[in-house]
């Protein structure tokens, strides 16, 4: 088990992240026309998985724009929020805040991701979802960058992540 804190109270998660250099889990999450894909199917791209609690709170609303924003130019790379939001809300956010540069995916039919990246935060008001977390897959689909955001109600390190995307150009 692992201890990820909320708004300064300590907060158990399934456990730990997937380790760098091993291969990452595939899994399958539901787009928003409700079609399903999977994290393998995105392509030999480098792939930057975004997982949130929920895209209606506001530092993961702020994060999915930070994202969207900074993956603009990057050719070759795909950015993947997961969260347990419904496919329905997410579609909606992303139309409503202009997300075109970063993809949706809803673990709520099967919980793939937050059983297989240890995610899941098995305690609290948040029981259930998934801590904030990042974790940067190469073209091969190994792990090379993760964060496990240590208070869910704050923001990843975005320039370590921006790094660990150019080392793999």
């Amino acid at each position: 088990m692992t201890k990820v804190t909320l708004k300064g109270n300590a907060t158990t998660i399934k456990g730990d992240l997937p380790s760098i250099g091993n291969t990452a889990p595939d899994f399958t999450f539901v787009k928003t026309d409700l079609s399903e894909g999977t994290l393998y199917g995105e392509g030999k791209v480098v792939k930057v998985i975004i997982a949130v609690p929920s895209l209606d709170t506001s530092v993961c609303a702020l994060e999915t724009r930070q994202f969207n924003q900074k993956l603009a130019a990057s050719t070759g790379v795909k950015g993947l929020v997961i969260s347990k939001d419904l496919p329905f809300a997410m579609k909606r956010f992303c139309e409503t805040e202009g997300i075109a540069n970063v993809t949706s995916g809803s673990d709520f039919r099967g919980s793939e991701f937050v059983q297989k990246y240890n995610t899941e935060i098995l305690e609290g008001p948040l029981k259930g979802l998934s801590a904030r977390a990042i974790i940067v897959v190469d073209q091969d689909n190994v792990v090379r960058y993760t964060e496990l955001v240590p208070e869910i109600a704050s923001e990843p390190d975005y320039e370590h992540v921006l790094k660990a995307i150019e080392s793999l150009k």
